[in-house]
């Protein structure tokens, strides 16, 4: 193989290298020390140790961990001192394993759960893992090996494995590319990358884990390594998938399908899921660099409800503060924040401030003072502070690696949190630094007592900046939910946060670029994402910005934003014929509310993605391998946005099943491409036969929500189809308690007759006392309809027959 080490080191290894278990390279061109690359030899030994076996070869060590069923651990430590086994994004590091076993065969060893099996080769120390039937789902190409690192101490670890030859490769967060990675080479190390292109790489998050696919079985690598990291997938050998660090330990989980979803579940079992937000956080957010003064502000405001658009968040960027000194006011432009932001409440809307991680040096700022007078600032490799240029001027950041800077940062959130701020959204902290793009190498860390440099915490400085944020906001905003958002991240950042995918551009291009990468971010364990609405920077014309309207309504987070030198941004902004057009796509987003809460509910406690590409509802046909704009939002809803301009019809493939027009209830055979009509007020969506959609009744707000009555549209199938609908305070942490209803509704029709059942579990009491049910797509003429064994009256709307029962029925029978 050749992998890139820190010398662009690009020589394959030899059967010689592989045999003698050392290469030695040159590098003629920067003149630098000999480099030798050591592989793992023939296993000599091995010790257990509860559920971890350790294998070494006389010299090195490996230890096979048995984590769960399901999941396995691979450590290397090439001189058998492996580091401390911490990590920042492994948030239950010891699940329950109920059986495993130990086995010694002639040629190798045998690591084995109920599920899965590790096969270590004795004579390669070639690792391999294989299903319960034997099947080989994942091998090494070559044994792991690695190189010392003459500059830092430590090494560079590498990992090689078998590339099949139809494997698929999706995973690494938003990687702006097309969905399967295959023939990709990419680099995690998190870059502020302004108005960034197709295929640039890298981005503002890190998120070291991807699925493989391969004759329709799925597999997980999650490569748990801060490090600048690199993945290979047979980029430069097609038969070969590597992945490889400049630091740190070569540590991953082998995570067992054979479903993508299982194994996304899984990946957010040792990960964690991202926290139920509040409901609020899921509407509709306006975002601008930058709404100010107040004035403008209360006009933004005004202009949403003159026009009854909805909207729940207003945003303030970096011009709200004093001289862009976090934590304070620019009361010329702001006199009395705590007024305007109660008034904003009054009206519906969320106030959500920025904040950044660079604090000016300023001896009568009061934030400097604390964070120098308490070493909370990070320091060089020399002992001087590390400071750069951003926002304010010369700057100092806080180490939120360590846990009492983390603990300082969030209490200073008290004042923002006093004067009704509900939101925090954190930028520039991949670390961003004007000139020079991130902080030095030489920068050093705590990393909660793990000290290192700024090599091993670049990649979660943004992760443990948001950790301190949400912990602030959690601790101080009287037991309502955090809301919190940002722009770097790694592995695990899920739990304290939402994401965005940065400074995009307005154009038809980073349309559907937002389109693959928010799928890549919800397989890849990060769900709650979005992207700046019509584009940070350039000029959307009216339909451009209408069609991302469309698709935010299927974001997890849906906010439009804009740089402050373009041209205002707002539902209205484009004419009276798209405003009209936005009105009503945000006004579905509201209808859709408790589906889509529903949705995050399932993510937050059973770990299911948001949103799923085509290729997880049907990844046994490889024919959906290329199809990367159709998508699911949990898993009644499929949406094909419309990504191109002028665009009046569009071809959708719907996967097998039955699936409902949402806009016409037309009926249509799953498995195969329709033709849909696309005029700029119509995106293709479609409702899964079987499927019972919750909506709202038009709102401006969620606080200003009027729910006298729950709409039910139960769509029929020949079949039995669970529906999941969940509902609670929508702010609160009751709901850890068991204070919220999760409600079955088990649809099962036949030529004659439609049954749907009700079973509910939690203690929450929903604000209404009816649901008018809906139901679409009947092939039969009812003749009595039955609730709890008693007849009932309906009615009929546009055709469609309409009966109104108890939110606590149990059983409905429609004949």
């Amino acid at each position: 193989m050749a992998e890139a080490s820190n010398y662009e080191v690009t020589e394959s290894v030899t059967e010689q290298t592989l045999e003698s278990g050392v290469q030695h390279v040159n590098n003629p061109v920067l003149d630098l020390p000999q480099i030798v690359k050591k592989y793992l030899q023939k296993v000599i030994g091995y010790q257990q140790k509860e559920n971890s076996y350790l294998f070494t070869d006389g010299s090195a060590t490996v230890e096979v961990k048995v984590v769960s069923d399901e999941i396995i651990r691979i450590r290397l430590a090439p001189h058998s001192q492996f580091l401390d086994d911490f990590s920042y994004a492994v948030s239950n590091p010891d699940q329950h394993v109920a059986v495993y076993a130990f086995q010694e065969e002639e040629d190798c060893y045998t690591v084995s759960t109920n599920t899965v099996t590790c096969v270590i080769h004795k004579e390669t120390f070639l690792i391999a893992f294989r299903d319960r039937d034997g099947k080989v789902i994942n091998q090494d190409h070559s044994p792991m090996h690695w190189e010392e690192n003459p500059d830092f101490g430590g090494y560079y670890v590498y990992c090689t494995k078998v590339a099949e030859d139809q494997e698929a490769f999706y995973g690494l967060g938003d990687k702006p590319t097309h969905l399967n990675l295959r023939g990709k080479r990419l680099t995690n190390w998190n870059s502020d990358t302004y108005s960034f292109a197709f295929d640039q790489d890298p981005l503002y998050r890190s998120i070291p884990f991807y699925i493989g696919l391969s004759s329709g079985e799925a597999y997980g690598i999650f490569f748990d390594n801060t490090f600048k990291t690199y993945f290979d997938f047979g980029a430069e050998v097609h038969d070969r998938t590597s992945f490889w660090s400049e630091g740190g330990e070569l540590q991953y989980y082998y995570i067992h399908g054979p479903h993508m979803m299982d194994v996304v579940k899984r990946y957010h079992s040792i990960t964690g899921t991202h926290y139920l937000p509040p409901l609020w956080a899921l509407g509709y957010h306006q975002c601008r660099w930058s709404y100010y003064p107040e004035s403008k502000v209360y006009e933004l405001a005004k202009g949403f409800r003159s026009r009854q658009i909805p909207c729940d968040a207003i945003y303030l960027d970096i011009d709200y503060m004093d001289g862009y000194r976090c934590f304070t006011w620019n009361k010329h432009y702001f006199p009395d924040p705590k007024k305007m932001i109660k008034t904003l409440a009054d009206d519906g809307f969320k106030t959500v401030v920025i904040i950044d991680p660079g604090i000016k040096v300023d001896d009568n700022y009061w934030v400097f003072k604390e964070g120098k007078e308490n070493k909370y600032f990070c320091r060089r490799g020399d002992d001087y502070f590390m400071e750069g240029h951003v926002w304010p001027g010369r700057c100092q950041f806080p180490d939120f690696t360590n846990p009492e800077a983390r603990k300082w940062w969030s209490g200073l959130f008290k004042g923002l949190v006093d004067a009704g701020v509900a939101g925090v959204w954190n930028d520039m902290n991949e670390p961003a630094v004007f000139g020079r793009g991130t902080f030095p190498n030489d920068v050093r860390h705590n990393y909660d007592g793990y000290r290192g440099s700024h090599r091993k915490a670049h990649n979660v400085y943004g992760m443990q900046m948001v950790r301190a944020t949400y912990d602030g906001l959690k601790k101080l905003n009287h037991g309502k939910r955090p809301f919190t958002i940002t722009r770097a991240a790694y592995a695990g950042t899920q739990r304290y946060s939402s994401v965005w995918t940065g400074d995009n551009v307005a154009t038809w291009e980073h349309l559907r670029l937002g389109v693959l990468q928010l799928q890549r971010l919800s397989v890849s364990g990060m769900s709650f994402c979005g992207t700046d609405i019509g584009g940070f920077s350039g000029e959307p014309d009216g339909e451009l910005f209408t069609r991302w309207i469309q698709f935010g309504v299927f974001s997890p987070f849906m906010r439009a934003h804009s740089a402050g030198d373009t041209r205002e941004r707002e539902p209205w902004s484009f004419g009276p014929e798209f405003e009209a057009i936005n009105k009503k796509f945000i006004e579905l987003r509201y209808k859709l509310l408790p589906y889509i809460y529903s949705v995050f509910w399932e993510q937050a406690r059973y770990g299911f993605p948001i949103l799923r590409p085509v290729t997880m509802l049907e990844q046994e046909l490889e024919s959906n391998i290329p199809r990367e704009e159709e998508f699911s939002f949990g898993d009644k809803i499929l949406v094909s946005p419309v990504v191109n301009p002028g665009q009046t019809s569009k071809r959708v493939y719907l996967p097998k099943g039955y699936w409902y027009d949402y806009w016409d209830q037309c009926f249509h055979l799953g498995g195969e491409e329709v033709e849909v009509a696309t005029p700029l007020d119509r995106m293709p969506i479609f409702i899964k036969a079987g499927a019972v959609i919750p909506e709202f009744p038009v709102m401006q707000s969620v606080d200003l929500r009027l729910v006298n009555t729950l709409k039910l549209s139960v769509y029929y199938a020949d079949s039995q189809v669970n529906s999941f609908i969940y509902e609670d305070h929508g702010d609160t942490f009751a709901y850890e308690q068991e204070i919220y209803l999760e409600k079955k509704m088990v649809l099962i029709g036949d030529k004659n007759s439609l049954t749907l059942n009700q079973s509910i579990d939690g203690l929450f009491t929903e604000r209404y006392e009816t649901y008018q049910l809906y139901f679409i797509g009947l092939p039969f003429n009812i003749n009595r309809i039955r609730i709890d064994n008693k007849l009932v009256e309906w009615k009929s709307e546009d055709g469609i027959p309409v009966v109104e029962v108890s939110k606590d029925f149990k059983n409905l029978v429609v004949e």
